[in-house]
């Protein structure tokens, strides 16, 4: 089964359009293009497969605790500084996930890095 992917609303919705717009018109920042292509290249391997090794996808409980449904972490680099995560829960619907926040990691997750984290809201289901 291959997911639909959505955008949380209004951070990521908003992120995503402008990085998208600013590609495709060719005004994209050199850091927007490689956050841009990596970022495409994590949505595809999600819709395909959350579970894909390279996303290295896990539960994030600190926030499935504070939200009230879970949220998963996934990967969009590894081995770098502050490598970027994607989080994401599964709807509104059954073919569907929504990213909900993308952050840099944490660099401490023992003094409550998590809770620095705010997750967009899921998007009305249409």
């Amino acid at each position: 089964m291959r997911f639909i992917i959505r955008m949380g609303v209004p951070e990521m919705e908003a992120l995503w359009s402008r990085l998208q717009g600013e590609y495709r018109a060719g005004t994209i920042s050199k850091a927007d293009a490689v956050l841009y292509k990596k970022w495409g290249k994590a949505l595809n391997l999600l819709s395909e497969n959350p579970r894909h090794p390279g996303l290295q996808t896990h539960e994030i409980r600190e926030l499935t605790d504070r939200y009230g449904e879970r949220i998963w972490q996934s990967y969009l680099e590894n081995k770098t500084s502050r490598a970027m995560r994607m989080y994401w829960v599964y709807g509104p619907d059954q073919q569907s996930i929504t990213i909900v926040g993308l952050e840099p990691h944490p660099e401490d997750k023992k003094n409550g890095a998590y809770a620095k984290i705010v997750l967009s809201d899921m998007p009305p289901l249409i």
